[in-house]
């Protein structure tokens, strides 16, 4: 087969996969090396644009921790994390609304914007859209999703903009919490009726033993997902990343997806190839 016929087999393969996505919401929450790599960033952004045009409505939710964590340390604010969650002060909250709502949203929106006005940086403090409670009296400013008002994403998507969304968000005192962004793609996807919630990380998915790179699991129910996350308390960083897609599924997102934003088109890969990459996790 030569590279012709190639591309337009792809591109024949696809098919079917752009018409079942066409009109569709899907919430990529976006974080990883995929976020931190310059290159990696443009090509991820590239996707997203791609998505659009092809008839999908994404909606970016962004982390940001390890630039977060370079600023704090640099200011010699301490850094710190209670069972997985950071640990928030009032004066690293400052830290992170700069970080998120500053640097990063606008980092992301740059690059989405290098191939037209597509998109729009927003915060959950914008128009009500994410309304949290603090997660402990250890954890300071950090918190977790209370209620959410998708009435501004939905006002930006009939207009046709990607919302590109920092994670600040408004809290029942008045004063802002950091919330985790995996929480807030997987609530904000249910919220949306998203038909997928994505979230690119620096790993395959999810592994049976994570010593074990050839354990990868293509596609776990959200049950099995839960009894792994009781049956592995060493999961790490990728509990909330599981505890986000099972709850967004369970919302009614049809399927949530763990990817490796490191690989080269991972979203294209996933939503458009008959064999996908990563972890999908579904109801059934």
């Amino acid at each position: 087969m030569n590279t012709y016929t190639e591309k337009a087999a792809t591109l024949m393969e696809a098919l079917p996969w752009i018409k079942a996505a066409f009109g569709t919401t899907a919430v990529v929450k976006y974080g990883g090396a995929a976020m931190t790599d310059s290159s990696l960033r443009k090509k991820v952004a590239d996707d997203i644009v791609l998505m659009k045009l092809m008839g999908i409505n994404p909606v970016i939710v962004h982390g940001g921790g390890p630039e977060i964590n370079e600023l704090m340390e640099t200011l010699d604010i301490d850094v710190s994390f209670k069972d997985g969650q950071r640990v928030t002060t009032d004066e690293g909250l400052d830290v992170v609304r700069m970080v998120l709502g500053g640097k990063v949203n606008k980092e992301l929106v740059s690059a989405i914007n290098y191939h037209g006005n597509y998109a729009v940086g927003i915060s959950g403090e914008d128009g009500g859209l994410v309304q949290g409670t603090p997660l402990s009296s250890e954890h300071g400013r950090t918190g977790t999703v209370s209620t959410i008002d998708t009435t501004l994403v939905d006002t930006l998507i009939a207009d046709g903009f990607i919302p590109v969304i920092a994670t600040v968000s408004a809290g029942c005192d008045n004063r802002p919490l950091n919330i985790n962004a995996d929480t807030v793609a997987g609530e904000l996807a249910a919220a949306l009726g998203a038909d997928k919630c994505i979230y690119l990380t620096d790993v395959d998915g999810l592994y049976a033993d994570f010593d074990d790179s050839t354990s990868l699991m293509s596609q776990l129910t959200t049950a099995e997902a839960a009894a792994f996350i009781a049956d592995t308390p060493d999961a790490g960083g990728m509990g909330p990343k599981i505890n986000a897609c099972i709850a967004a599924v369970r919302g009614g997102v049809r399927r949530a997806h763990i990817l490796n934003g490191t690989i080269e088109h991972a979203l294209l890969l996933e939503v458009y190839t008959d064999s996908g990459v990563g972890t999908m996790i579904t109801d059934e």
